[in-house]
């Protein structure tokens, strides 16, 4: 695997092991303005990585040091996201940089294998658990959407990169009927369900509300494990995928 030096001077010292992966796209009109923006000091932004559309990879920070590409969010409890993660960003337009059609712009298969190899060899020197290799929308649902729900985690979790569960059959999940949650429904089960997504790792208040900040969860887990059903709506299908992660995420704990 061949890497490029392209250096950023954007980087201080972690303050925790690494022990997390968090992938993004670059969501800018090419790659090439996007290392310039991560080069530019005045930015403030980087990566430790950059994959190219051809599967080129370009290191703008050494692993050893905290590059500043996760900004405010919350995984599991943690929440100075730098310190612990090494952070891959993926050239590709996403939300912000549409086709002509409005369809998102898709990841090369050269660009895919590039990622599948560089996140393996990341996952495996740094020893990272599967429930440790998340998308910058799993971080700050509220203000991310990347790497989007175009972009293939099955693809990585059949090379054992990240959790891709099975859903199971035939569950009644919440012991729940019907449409599932939504929005501005409120009670025990919408507990339930802002303590299952906390299980996951994500960062939420338990209120019994299906406000906002759920929904927004709700809609992250679905661009991770559901992206068929982009409804921040905690449908039946969504609840059974969302055990069928979680039993994953306690396998990986033991």
């Amino acid at each position: 695997m061949k890497i490029e030096q392209t250096p950023s001077p954007n980087f201080n010292a972690r303050k925790a092991g690494i022990d997390m992966l968090i992938l993004h796209y670059t969501g800018m009109e090419s790659g090439q303005a996007a290392l310039e923006r991560m080069q530019d000091a005045a930015a403030e932004v980087s990566a430790h990585y950059m994959v190219w559309e051809d599967g080129r990879i370009s290191q703008l920070v050494d692993e050893a040091c905290r590059a500043w590409h996760a900004g405010v969010g919350n995984w599991q409890g943690d929440t100075d996201l730098n310190s612990c993660s090494v952070g891959i960003e993926i050239v590709n337009g996403g939300h912000n940089v549409p086709l002509a059609d409005g369809s998102l712009p898709p990841y090369p298969d050269a660009q895919i294998e590039a990622v599948i190899n560089l996140c393996k060899d990341i996952v495996a020197r740094h020893d990272i658990p599967p429930a440790r290799v998340i998308g910058h929308s799993d971080i700050a649902p509220l203000r991310k959407e990347d790497p989007g729900e175009h972009f293939p985690w099955d693809a990585l979790g059949s090379h054992g990169i990240g959790l891709w569960p099975d859903a199971p059959e035939g569950e009644r999940p919440l012991d729940l009927i019907g449409r599932g949650l939504g929005r501005d429904d409120e009670g025990g089960p919408v507990s339930r369900l802002q303590e299952l997504l906390g299980r996951i790792g994500y960062g939420l208040d338990e209120s019994g509300k299906y406000g906002p900040q759920t929904e927004a969860a709700v809609l992250a887990f679905q661009r991770h494990w559901l992206p068929e059903r982009l409804t921040g709506q905690a449908d039946l299908e969504t609840l059974r995928r969302m055990m069928a992660v979680i039993a994953d995420v306690e396998r990986t704990y033991g």
